[in-house]
């Protein structure tokens, strides 16, 4: 944890790992509250009408102990692999919980993936067993897969070929509370996270139990000395990713921290904002484009009890960033990280790390600079890769069954990211944009997220994504989507206007020569634009 200091140097200095030799992420995150305060809420669980079911750590206790029980006496044990394919809500707590008990490794699955994302997934991982929806039971039902021998199911037992499932509430009811956790040590495997699979197939990036102690200074870093009274977590992202499982849940269940679960089938601004206040939310973790359209939907109501938002996943922005400051009147923490080695890099405004474009500076405890690719460090400005040295607490054990892409991760003891960044001579990172973003045009290598920046500082752009589009002549040119302003009418004026607003204000080379209005943008279950598909559309 993070020793509270006026400054970022103090911060730094005085930083520890205390990370203990043997460590249970369950433990330490359900039982060890519910051994001194039983009642206090641990997760806040919001039905689609605003109704709210709490839970406290003793409940949460006696219900992971029931489920590791029902789930040893199907078979489950130490390392093997279960899945959980659900929404946020208090069973993905309890399955969490009693995997880490068991010694088992979780893993997460999106609700919006697709059968082939699933069946890969469920596959290359071996797993053993699965937790979900009946809806996400169906989606596999037929794929065969041979190693899935306990299934269980949160909208009550099914039957069928491929659809066989007992009840998870049922398998609750019967078995004991209590139970023994196994006694793991840090660095024995808890979860497997599957990374996006930008090039190739995605990859299951292995992490033991010290990758929650890992996150602990992060989290503290951008939510400004959490844990403080009154603070309370949210999230829109999906619990099955990093940014909302070990940004949020997991934290927040560390730290006594109440966590508000509430069910999205997609990101709806006004439904957003209305559960912020009504859950007087202290604490947010919104990604970049879900607070550009938090901002497209409005003025901010009144009645918000925030006092932090940190914002990650990609590249923020200095108009997002400016909108926080005048919508929000806070200033919105900005952090990096990747499935492999999560939030390293981040903003604290309580400190005066804060600065608009850049992504924040070394979280204390992680070495993390921008490199050439021999490994050597790059001069303050001069463009590289973002890396992070080992051993490091929130680095991953490496990619399942994957031993060369593992060792091709690494430059001597840099662990690469595939992220494109500047170091300035202060500290601060600035983000240019992943490896497969970077648009190469007539000899220059041009980063989106700058573009996009400056597209949404015109008025009448509400979002905007842009890629690389193959050109005979400049090998690539920068290719601009753009979603209008409610009531702004596309038209060919419009798209010259935008064009001279790019290049007056960045570079001649930088402007977008074709410009394509949507009406939406293709997201990720976390909200990140999905620029592969706006690539493939040419």
């Amino acid at each position: 944890m993070l020793n509270e200091a006026r400054d970022y140097e103090t911060l730094r200095r005085t930083f520890r790992w205390r990370v203990p030799e043997r460590y249970n992420i369950g433990v330490d995150v359900c039982d060890r509250w519910a051994a001194v305060a039983p009642e206090r809420v641990a997760i806040l669980d919001v039905d689609a009408a605003g109704g709210v079911e709490p839970w406290s750590y003793g409940r949460l206790r006696e219900a992971s102990n029931r489920l590791a029980n029902a789930l040893v006496a199907r078979g489950i044990g130490p390392g093997d692999r279960v899945a959980i394919l659900l929404p946020q809500s208090a069973a993905v707590a309890i399955a969490h919980v009693a995997l880490y008990k068991i010694g088992a490794v979780a893993l997460p699955l999106a609700l919006l993936f697709g059968v082939d994302a699933l069946g890969y997934r469920l596959s290359d991982a071996g797993a053993k067993g699965l937790i979900a929806t009946g809806a996400g039971i169906e989606k596999i039902a037929g794929l065969g897969l041979p190693d899935l021998a306990c299934v269980l199911s949160v909208d009550g037992s099914l039957t069928g070929p491929g659809r066989e499932a007992a009840s998870f509430h049922e398998a609750l009811e019967a078995a004991s509370p209590d139970f023994t956790a196994r006694d793991t040590a840090a660095d024995d495997p808890a979860m497997m996270i599957y990374t996006s699979g930008t090039t190739g197939q995605p990859k299951g990036a292995l992490h033991a139990h010290r990758v929650l102690p890992g996150h602990l200074p992060g989290v503290q870093m951008h939510h400004e000395f959490l844990p403080r009274a009154g603070d309370r977590l949210w999230t829109p992202a999906d619990w099955a990713w990093a940014g909302g499982l070990l940004n949020v849940l997991l934290p927040g269940l560390h730290f006594g921290v109440p966590v508000v679960a509430r069910k999205f089938e997609k990101f709806e601004p006004d439904a957003a904002w209305r559960l912020m206040v009504e859950q007087g939310v202290a604490n947010a973790f919104i990604p970049p484009t879900a607070l550009r359209m938090l901002r497209a939907a409005g003025k901010a109501p009144s009645g918000l009890a925030l006092r932090t938002v940190g914002s990650g996943g990609e590249a923020l922005g200095a108009e997002t960033f400016a909108w926080g400051r005048e919508a929000l009147g806070l200033t919105i923490n900005e952090f990096y990280g990747q499935t492999e080695c999560n939030l390293v890099l981040s903003s604290c405004a309580a400190i005066g790390v804060a600065r608009a474009g850049a992504i924040g500076k070394a979280v204390p405890g992680h070495d993390v600079a921008v490199i050439r690719e021999d490994g050597t460090l790059c001069e303050p400005e001069e463009p590289g890769q973002i890396a992070v040295r080992r051993p490091d607490p929130v680095m991953f054990l490496g990619y399942w069954n994957r031993e060369e892409a593992t060792r091709a991760k690494f430059v001597g003891d840099w662990m690469t990211t595939g992220d494109q960044g500047v170091a300035d001579a202060d500290g601060y990172v600035r983000f240019v944009g992943r490896d497969d973003d970077l648009i190469t045009s007539a000899g220059y290598r041009i980063g989106p997220a700058e573009i996009e920046d400056c597209l949404l500082r015109h008025p009448a752009v509400s979002l905007a994504a842009v890629v690389g589009k193959p050109d005979p002549v400049r090998t690539q040119i920068v290719k601009a989507f753009v979603v209008p302003r409610a009531g702004v009418t596309p038209s060919d004026a419009l798209v010259e206007d935008i064009r001279a607003f790019v290049r007056t204000r960045l570079s001649a080379h930088e402007y977008p020569r074709e410009i394509v209005f949507r009406d939406s943008l293709p997201l990720t279950t976390t909200g990140k634009v999905i620029r592969r598909l706006l690539r493939e559309e040419g």
